[in-house]
């Protein structure tokens, strides 16, 4: 039970990660937020474990470069980019993630249900370039707004768009039926 309490801290820190900067950053500086980052970022991200480990490497680095605080701030864009390759991998290699989570629900999927899982995992690949875009942009303004992109909107777009496909898939199934 210890390693399922030590993942629950885990993901609440990850989640709360934006707010916690904002709040610890004038206390503990720069430095120690970008290696607490880095090490979230590269324990947090099992299902790709290599490319995290790298991004948490590369901020890491921009902070050796003495730019630890845009290495601090560029943790929402490296998971946005993190996120990009998983979903992107995954449409050329083996299963596409959402047609993955659908199978656990239904795991005799139909062709319709296959494609549209496909589109689903493309539509997801946008999210998260237009996410890290805006994360981005975000790393260079003040960080109030970093943490209101990154800690509030972001997540109320990712909220959206889980929202908007669930409610696309349940129309989509009335229809064939």
């Amino acid at each position: 039970m210890p390693g399922q309490a030590l993942k629950w801290l885990g993901a609440g820190i990850a989640l709360a990660w934006p707010v916690l900067v904002f709040v610890l950053h004038d206390r503990l500086g720069s430095w120690p937020l970008l290696a607490i980052g880095a090490l979230l970022l590269a324990w947090r991200m099992p299902q790709a474990r290599y490319l995290a480990t790298l991004a948490a490497a590369l901020l890491l680095a921009l902070g050796g470069l003495g730019h630890a605080e845009l290495g601090m701030r560029a943790y929402p864009v490296a998971v946005n980019i993190v996120m990009l390759a998983v979903f992107l991998s995954s449409l050329w290699r083996g299963m596409p993630i959402a047609e993955r989570l659908a199978r656990l629900h239904e795991p005799d999927l139909l062709p319709a249900g296959i494609c549209y899982t496909r589109r689903v995992t493309w539509a997801w690949c946008g999210f998260f370039v237009f996410n890290g875009a805006i994360a981005c942009w975000t790393a260079f303004a003040d960080l109030a707004t970093w943490t209101l992109y990154n800690g509030v909107i972001s997540y109320a777009l990712i909220a959206m768009m889980f929202a908007g496909e669930w409610l696309l898939r349940h129309r989509l199934r009335r229809s064939l039926s």
